[in-house]
C-alpha cells in the first residue's frame, strides 16, 4: 500500500509538472507572438512619423529607408511597406505624369497606372512599395476602389488610428502562406489634426505593412523545449465568442500542415489562449503528446517510488531524492523563464537603440541642410545683392541733384533692396541663427530679445557664470529646446513673464524656462500629433541628459534641462551678412 500511494503521487506529480511546463510554454508563445505584432506596429508608426517628419518622399529614399530598417534581420515577419498617396480626381492627370518618370522604373517598378480603371472622386494609389518580390502588381492600385476599402480608409483618416481589414492575405513569395494587413494615416506636419475637419484637410494617405503569419509564429517558436508541440492560429469571427476546443475563424497558421485544420487527438493535451490583434481577437491552439512532455527518466520515477516503499531505507532516500529533483526542475525552469525575459527586454533594447540612433541621424542631416542651405544663400543671394545694394545706392547719389525723378526711382530700388536683404537676414536666422557661432549665451539672449519684441511678454535671462564653450551640436540642441518652448509659451500659456536661467554645475549645464501662464492640462503632453514636449525629451535624451518638465494648474510651467559638458568645439561663421 505504500509503494503504491508513493506510485501515484509520483505519477500525479509527474503529470502536473508536465502540465504545467506545457501551460509556461504556451503562454512564451502566445507572448512572443504579441511581441512580434509589436513590433511590426512600431515599424508602422516609425514609417509614419518619417513620412510626417519628411518634406516629400521620393522612391529612392523610401527605399534607403526600408534598406536602412534591415528587414530581413530585425523584422522577418514584414513582408512589404507600402505608401498610398490620396489624390483627388482632378489632380489625377498630372499625379499620374509625374509618376511615370525614370526615377521610378530604375527602382524595378513597373510601367505606373491607376487600377482598376475607371474615374471616381479621389483615388488611394499605392504609390511606394518594398520590397517589390512578386506584388509588382500592387503598383498603382487603388485602394479605396472598393467601398469596403473606401470606408476602411475614411475612418482610419478621421480618427487618425491603426486599421486593419482583419481579413487574411495571400502572400505574394508564398502563395499557399497567409499574411495580415495594417494601415496608418499619414498627415501634413505643418497643419492641425485636432478635429475630424483638421484630420481630412491635412490628410497625405496611408502607410501600411503586410506580414507574414506563419514567420510570425514561426519566430515565435524558435525556442520551444516540447518540439512536438502544434500551434494553431485562428482569427475568431466577429459576434462569436471563441470555443475552447472548436475553432470557429479562419485557419491564419498550423505549424504542422500535413493535418492543416484537423482536430487534435483526444489524448492529446490542448490548452487555447486568446491574442488580440488591433481590436480584434485571435485564438491560438496548442496541443501535443503526452509522451512528449515526459522524459525517458520520468517514466520510471513512479516505479522507483513503489520499489522504494517496499523498503524503508531506500523510502527516505526516494522522498529526499524526489524533492531535490524538484527543487532542481524549479530552478531550471525560473532560470529558462529568466534568460527568455532578458533576451526579450536586450531585443526591446536594442530596438530603442536604433530607432534613437534613426532619430538622431535624422536630426543631424535637418540641422546640417538648414546650415548648408543658410550658408548657401549668404554666398550666392545675400553678396549679389549687396552688389546690388552698391550699385543702387552709388546711382541714387549720382542723380539726387540732375536728375530728381531717376533719383527717387533709384532711391525706391535701394529701399526695395534693403527689404530684401532682411528677409533674406530673417530666412537664414530661421535655418540657423549666425549668432550661435557666438556662443550659446549670446544665442540665448538674442532669441529671447526676438520673442519679447514677437510677443510682448517680459522675458529675463540670467547667466551669472557665462555659458562655457560647447559642441555645436549641444548648442543647438538647447537653442532649439528654447524654441520651441517660447513657442509653446506664446500659443497656449497666456504668461506674462518668462524667466531663462543658464547655469554651470560641475561638468553639467542646466536651462531652466519657468513662465507665469496656466499651465499643462492633464492631456497636453500625449496629445495626438503633438510631437514639441517629446521633441524636447528626446533631444535631451539623445545627448545624454535630463529633461524634466513641472506644472501646475494656473501656476505655470518649469522645463528643465541638464547636459553633460564633455567636449568643446567650435563651427565656422555663417557670414557677416546673415548677423
Amino acid at each position: 500500500m505504500v509503494g503504491a500511494g508513493f506510485y501515484a503521487w509520483m505519477a500525479n506529480s509527474l503529470e502536473s509538472e508536465a502540465l504545467e511546463r506545457f501551460r509556461n510554454q504556451a503562454r512564451s508563445i502566445q507572448y512572443n507572438i504579441a511581441g512580434g505584432i509589436k513590433a511590426c506596429t512600431d515599424v508602422l508608426r516609425g514609417t509614419a512619423s518619417h513620412f510626417q517628419a519628411s518634406e516629400g518622399m521620393s522612391p529612392q529614399s523610401f527605399h534607403r529607408y526600408v534598406r536602412g530598417l534591415d528587414i530581413p534581420h530585425n523584422f522577418p515577419s514584414i513582408a512589404s511597406i507600402n505608401f498610398a498617396q490620396y489624390v483627388p480626381d482632378d489632380q489625377r492627370a498630372a499625379f499620374e505624369q509625374q509618376m511615370r518618370g525614370a526615377a521610378v522604373r530604375d527602382l524595378g517598378y513597373p510601367e505606373f497606372r491607376i487600377a482598376p480603371p475607371g474615374k471616381r472622386p479621389y483615388y488611394t494609389v499605392i504609390t511606394l512599395l518594398e520590397p517589390m518580390y512578386g506584388a509588382k502588381g500592387k503598383f498603382g492600385y487603388d485602394l479605396s476602389a472598393r467601398p469596403a476599402g473606401a470606408q476602411a480608409l475614411a475612418s482610419a483618416r478621421d480618427t487618425g488610428e491603426m486599421s486593419s481589414s482583419g481579413v487574411p492575405v495571400l502572400l505574394p513569395e508564398a502563395p499557399t502562406q497567409f499574411g495580415m494587413p495594417l494601415r496608418l494615416p499619414v498627415y501634413r506636419a505643418d497643419m492641425p489634426v485636432v478635429t475630424v475637419q483638421d484630420r481630412r484637410a491635412a490628410y497625405l494617405g496611408s502607410v501600411g505593412i503586410g506580414f507574414s503569419v506563419p514567420r510570425l509564429v514561426e519566430a515565435a517558436m524558435v525556442d520551444t523545449p516540447v518540439r512536438e508541440i502544434r500551434v494553431r492560429l485562428y482569427s475568431t469571427t466577429p459576434g462569436k465568442p471563441p470555443n475552447g476546443k472548436a475553432p470557429n475563424g479562419h485557419l491564419l497558421f498550423d505549424s504542422v500542415e500535413s493535418f492543416a485544420g484537423q482536430a487534435p487527438p483526444d489524448n492529446h493535451v490542448q490548452l487555447s489562449l486568446p491574442l488580440n490583434f488591433n481590436g480584434r481577437l485571435w485564438q491560438v491552439y496548442f496541443d501535443a503528446p503526452r509522451s512528449a512532455l515526459f522524459s525517458s527518466f520520468d517514466a520510471y520515477l513512479p516505479w522507483l517510488a513503489a520499489l522504494v516503499g517496499f523498503v524503508s531505507t531506500l523510502l527516505m532516500y526516494a522522498l529526499f531524492h524526489a524533492q531535490v529533483s524538484s527543487r532542481r526542475r524549479a530552478l531550471q525552469m525560473a532560470r529558462d523563464m529568466t534568460r527568455e525575459l532578458r533576451d526579450s527586454q536586450a531585443k526591446l533594447q536594442l530596438s530603442h537603440q536604433r530607432l534613437r540612433r534613426l532619430a538622431a541621424h535624422a536630426e543631424q542631416i535637418k540641422e546640417e541642410e538648414r546650415k548648408r542651405i543658410a550658408r548657401e544663400i549668404h554666398d550666392d543671394l545675400g553678396q549679389n545683392l549687396l552688389a546690388l545694394r552698391i550699385e543702387a545706392d552709388i546711382l541714387a547719389n549720382r542723380t539726387s541733384l540732375r536728375h530728381p525723378h531717376l533719383h527717387a526711382r533709384a532711391t525706391g530700388t535701394l529701399k526695395q533692396i534693403d527689404d530684401t536683404i532682411r528677409s533674406v537676414r530673417n530666412i537664414i536666422n530661421d535655418l540657423r541663427p549666425n549668432v550661435l557661432d557666438l556662443g550659446l549665451s549670446a544665442a540665448v539672449e538674442w532669441q529671447t530679445t526676438q520673442f519679447r519684441k514677437r510677443s510682448g511678454i517680459e522675458c529675463d535671462v540670467v547667466d551669472p557664470e557665462g555659458t562655457p564653450d560647447v559642441d555645436d551640436r549641444c548648442a543647438v540642441a538647447l537653442f532649439r529646446v528654447l524654441q520651441e518652448s517660447l513657442s509653446n509659451i506664446q500659443q497656449h500659456a497666456r504668461a506674462t513673464h518668462v524667466r531663462v536661467e543658464l547655469r554651470q554645475l560641475g561638468g553639467t549645464l542646466r536651462m531652466t524656462i519657468a513662465d507665469n501662464g496656466i499651465g499643462l492640462h492633464d492631456g497636453s503632453r500625449n496629445k495626438n500629433g503633438s510631437f514639441g514636449l517629446v521633441g524636447i525629451e528626446e533631444r535631451m535624451s539623445l545627448l545624454g541628459g535630463d529633461c524634466s518638465i513641472v506644472s501646475r494648474p494656473h501656476g505655470g510651467t518649469t522645463v528643465t534641462v541638464t547636459v553633460p559638458i564633455a567636449w568643446r568645439a567650435t563651427q565656422p561663421a555663417v557670414g557677416a551678412f546673415a548677423g
